[in-house]
């Protein structure tokens, strides 16, 4: 048994009494042979700066619909608890609050496809050029590639001319102040 000052007692006598029911197979190495440790609890860790500590307890009461704004708070906000919405309160720090706008939904969805296609595109080019480079084939084959190469850049232009429809919507919306 360790006689030091700083090793918790306690710690050995719950050790010993849950490591001598194990049974034979059990491996020490395993979450059941140390699941005794949970009983005992571990301290929290210690803040460097004392003033940081949350050490005064405060119980408030509200009704439920002060309680309702707070909470509609905490949702919209970056804060995980209400109690730390009303510490950011009275403090007066910010309250950082996130709001989506559903009305930018489908432009958003278009944007997405535009970039898929864009990119589907870009493969199919890819994928062409390096036949192109690859083959000894005759001038009709090249002349091919040439062609399906020149569709592809069409469709191109024509998702361009969309995106840029959609980017100019886009600034009316947000820039009309």
């Amino acid at each position: 048994m360790c006689k030091h000052p700083c090793v918790r007692q306690d710690v050995f006598s719950h050790a010993r009494k849950n490591l001598a029911a194990l049974e034979v197979g059990d491996l020490l190495g395993t979450r059941k042979s140390w699941n005794f440790l949970k009983v005992i609890g571990m301290p929290r860790k210690k803040l460097k700066n004392e003033d940081e500590i949350l050490s005064h307890n405060l119980i408030v009461r509200v009704d439920a619909a002060q309680f309702n704004k707070l909470e509609k708070l905490r949702i919209e906000s970056n804060c995980q608890t209400v109690a730390e919405i009303v510490r950011r309160i009275l403090s007066g720090k910010k309250i950082n609050c996130f709001y989506t706008d559903v009305s930018m939904n489908a432009p958003m969805e278009e944007l997405v496809s535009i970039r898929k296609e864009l990119k589907a595109i870009g493969i199919n080019i890819n994928q062409i050029t390096r036949t192109f480079n690859q083959e000894k084939t005759s001038e009709n084959n090249r002349a091919y590639y040439v062609m399906k190469v020149a569709d592809l850049y069409k469709k191109v232009d024509e998702k361009v001319d969309t995106l840029l429809l959609l980017i100019t919507k886009l600034t009316e919306k947000w820039l009309q102040g």
